[in-house]
């Protein structure tokens, strides 16, 4: 199939694009990285009247440190994310997220931003935004807000957004001594979206954890944060016991749905594999590749 006709605009500053959105209203769209947005014209899954291309608006990207935040725009690729030297350092579940997106092409043309406001529940950076507690900063017409990672993805393929807004930086704390993190994922291929996946974040002083936040994705229909599994481990070693009762935890955090890849039990049994090797991985500090 062919991309249904519109008009395409280029504008040439944030204001410009916001206005632009403002404008034509419900008919329009953004186009960033458009690694899933054109897939969705060719399949006349979107049929918009407008398409309104920021992808090269510099306000939107980039990456900076300042006072313990780490400031992402929104249209920073997949690939200068992975390459940054103060993501490296400073949130590193970040740059180990980023060889699990798809494949060399798609990174090095979808962005953050696309994915966070895509809200793919198979998709890792959402689960990364919730397990670090980041903000998410929304420009619109009636100013800039900040909204809470864990407030943002609201449902399957929906998030906090207004239709009027556009997601222009990501905010996240940046790391701090004894801060561990893993992300662990299985699929069939490379490169393929996740059957069950964790983006995981504790403090590990000696072998105890504590700030646990296990946040799955491939799960449901979007980041879960696994705040029974979290309760079990808080003050506790990633003994053989201590996993064993985590894994017994997720009963009360999931529910998820059958999928093309198999049915909630499945998921259920995934959910505690990935969960296992993510708390192994902190207690041993080490990396260890997804399956």
């Amino acid at each position: 199939m062919k991309a249904p006709r519109f008009t395409y605009v280029r504008p040439a500053s944030l204001a410009q694009a916001l206005q632009l959105l403002q404008e034509k209203g419900a008919e329009a769209r953004l186009l960033a990285g458009g690694q899933s947005l054109l897939a969705a014209l060719a399949f006349r899954l979107s049929e918009p009247g407008t398409l309104i291309d920021i992808s090269r608006l510099g306000e939107l990207k980039g990456v900076s440190e300042a006072g313990g935040v780490v400031r992402v725009g929104a249209g920073t690729t997949h690939t200068e994310l992975g390459r940054s030297p103060v993501i490296q350092a400073r949130v590193p579940l970040l740059a180990e997220a980023v060889p699990h997106i798809a494949h060399v092409a798609v990174r090095n043309r979808g962005t953050i931003g696309g994915s966070l406001a895509y809200a793919d529940p198979a998709a890792e950076l959402p689960a990364c935004c919730v397990a670090l507690e980041a903000r998410l900063i929304a420009a619109g017409p009636r100013g800039e807000r900040s909204i809470a990672a864990v407030d943002f993805f609201t449902g399957l393929f929906t998030t906090a957004l207004a239709p009027d807004e556009i997601l222009t930086a990501i905010e996240f704390p940046a790391a701090v001594p004894e801060q561990r993190t893993a992300l662990v994922e299985i699929a069939r291929r490379s490169g393929d979206y996740a059957m069950a996946g964790i983006a995981l974040k504790a403090q590990v002083t000696g072998a105890r954890l504590a700030g646990v936040r296990p946040v799955f994705f491939g799960i449901g229909d979007g980041p879960v944060l696994a705040k029974a599994a979290a309760a079990a481990l808080e003050g506790k070693s990633a003994t053989a016991e201590g996993i064993a009762a985590a894994k017994s935890a997720l009963l009360q955090d999931l529910d998820p749905p059958g999928d093309q890849h198999g049915g909630p039990e499945m998921k259920r049994h995934l959910a505690g594999v990935v969960l296992e090797r993510a708390l192994a991985r902190l207690a041993g500090g080490g990396v260890e590749k997804a399956a």
